[in-house]
């Protein structure tokens, strides 16, 4: 008693010669269908190649494309052929062209031997099979699909929507329950020749003709009309990716195969040298003689696939863009945006720097440039200063940053005169501390002795911006820790909200403040708003703001000015 190896046949016609010439090295024929679109010349030269070895036929051909009956019919011509010219054969073991046999192949024969009477074919019902993806179930049974899906996309949709809308239903044929699997079954010789010869089987080939990916239920569903012990699972270790595309082996996956402890696996990259070297040997001991089971590697599949759908948080690829609101997270690390600070206090970044221990920004989304700390023109991941560069993506500039500086707590300055593009996603991010002076953009057109009409138009614009700004911040999307002051109830008392800051960048090592920053000179601001009130602008987010200000006075937080109303 031997096993017999169907091979499905299309590609890398070489590696298939050396497959198939492993297999006959330990008495297994092999019948190899080469997919019709191969070109005649090449398919006569590999039989020429082939010729030498007696165990190796060639059955008629078909032309094979996914989803349609030219599959099933290759493999149904394939089998009937190795039933007729090999009256030894009491397994047939479906495969293809890039399977490649894992272990001894006197291994797999034993063990069939030890299971005279067992298929292992993957067989399940339409309501029990969880892992179709972007495809059909039942109606694959019930609906007619004429067209390929691949080739003619258009009018397989329409196709299927004009049958939705008319209620068509085809008749399944009486006695068949219809079974889904993997199409790469090991068949015994009796339920495979009780399928191949069934009366009934012309009847079932025009039902299967129509019905869509037949290859993954004609024998699924066959199977289950003669066989008295199925074990529902494939030999074959096949893993196939979220999107239901095979995963393919390459040599660095030789570990992870090893592990599998499977007989059979597909699919095997043509040039993986290092997996046809290794697995291609019948030496005694080359794996271990154990039960296979795909399982064990079930978790480092499951890794790949939330590691190619969820990502890490915060890191943004090619592969797996993410769509709004499906990111996992959006940024990687905790960082934090300080606006109206720098124009509040006089040298606030390098204090800042000096009493967190952080990375503090300027004007990262700055008009003319992004103001990297220390001045620096170029910084981790080779983000530069160049303001058309950062501003050709915005979001991405902020999240690259702080994935490629995580580990170290980013700090950045913002304002109404920056590139507004962040406003929504900073909100939204959980990882961003925000902390807002409002009205502070004043304080330097204040200070700019620049014409006054000029300034009223500048302040109404900045003020619009910011309270654009604060609407964002205050909305119920936010997910980030927002903390706003106006500019007068900060001046009033500024020592505790920056004590409050400065605790939740470190909160791991809470720093009492031995110095304060310094405020500049607010002298004469109080008229400044006052004077853009007369100009008919109204400065409201600054708050009750005292006509006469002084310099701060940190020490008499609570003295009673004036105040404008």
């Amino acid at each position: 008693m031997t096993v017999g190896v169907v091979m499905l046949v299309h590609t890398a016609l070489d590696r298939a010669e050396q497959v198939a010439r492993h297999w006959t090295a330990s008495g297994c024929p092999v019948v190899l269908h080469v997919d019709k679109n191969v070109s005649r010349k090449t398919y006569k030269d590999f039989v020429a190649a082939c010729s030498d070895n007696p165990l190796i036929l060639f059955s008629q051909r078909h032309r094979c494309e996914w989803g349609t009956w030219g599959i099933v019919a290759a493999s149904q011509a394939a089998s009937e052929l190795m039933l007729s010219e090999f009256p030894d054969v009491r397994h047939v073991y479906l495969a293809s062209g890039s399977c490649l046999p894992l272990r001894p192949v006197q291994e797999l024969i034993d063990y069939l031997a030890a299971r005279p009477r067992t298929d292992f074919i993957e067989s399940a019902t339409t309501s029990d099979v969880p892992w179709t993806v972007g495809g059909l179930d039942h109606e694959r049974f019930t609906l007619r699909f004429p067209f390929s899906w691949k080739k003619h996309r258009i009018l397989f949709d329409r196709y299927v929507a004009l049958q939705r809308l008319l209620r068509f239903k085809r008749k399944i044929p009486s006695g068949l329950v219809p079974h889904m699997g993997s199409q790469w079954w090991c068949l015994t010789r009796q339920t495979l020749s009780a399928i191949l010869e069934d009366p009934e089987r012309d009847a079932y080939d025009r039902y299967f003709r129509r019905v869509w990916i037949p290859d993954e239920s004609y024998y699924q569903t066959l199977s289950r009309l003669y066989s008295s012990n199925i074990e529902s699972r494939s030999l074959t270790l096949s893993k196939f990716d979220f999107q239901g595309k095979p995963h393919i082996f390459y040599d660095d996956h030789l570990q992870l195969l090893r592990r599998s402890d499977c007989f059979v696996a597909r699919k095997i990259w043509p040039r993986a040298d290092r997996l046809y070297q290794a697995f291609l040997t019948d030496q005694a001991g080359a794996m271990k003689k154990t039960e296979p089971n795909p399982g064990k590697i079930d978790r480092i599949f499951a890794k790949a696939v939330e590691r190619r759908t969820r990502g890490r948080d915060g890191l943004y690829m090619q592969s797996r863009f993410p769509r709004h609101g499906n990111e996992n997270g959006l940024t990687s690390s905790p960082y934090s945006m300080f606006q109206g600070f720098t124009e509040l206090f006089e040298n606030f970044e390098p204090w800042l720097t000096k009493a967190t221990g952080a990375r503090v920004h300027g004007h990262l989304f700055g008009p003319d440039r992004a103001e990297l700390a220390g001045g620096q023109s170029l910084i981790n991941g080779a983000l530069c200063d160049n303001a058309e560069l950062r501003d050709y993506d915005a979001n991405r500039f902020l999240t690259s940053l702080i994935w490629n500086t995580r580990g170290e707590r980013q700090c950045f300055q913002f304002g109404p005169a920056d590139n507004q593009d962040i406003n929504w996603m900073v909100a939204r991010d959980p990882n961003a501390q925000i902390s807002v002076i409002t009205g502070s953009w004043a304080v330097p057109l204040f200070k700019s002795n620049r014409n006054f009409a000029d300034l009223r138009k500048e302040a109404a614009l900045l003020q619009k911006v910011e309270s654009e700004h604060l609407n964002i911040l205050r909305s119920v999307w936010t997910k980030a820790r927002v903390r706003i002051w106006t500019m007068a109830e900060f001046v009033e008392a500024p020592m505790e909200p920056i004590q409050t800051i400065i605790d939740e960048i470190g909160p791991s090592n809470p720093r009492r403040l031995s110095e304060a920053p310094k405020m500049v000179d607010l002298t004469g601001f109080g008229q400044f708003l006052q004077n853009l009130k007369n100009q008919g602008m109204h400065p409201y987010l600054m708050g009750d703001f005292p006509v006469e200000q002084g310099p701060a006075n940190m020490s008499k937080p609570n003295r009673k000015p004036y105040l404008v109303r």
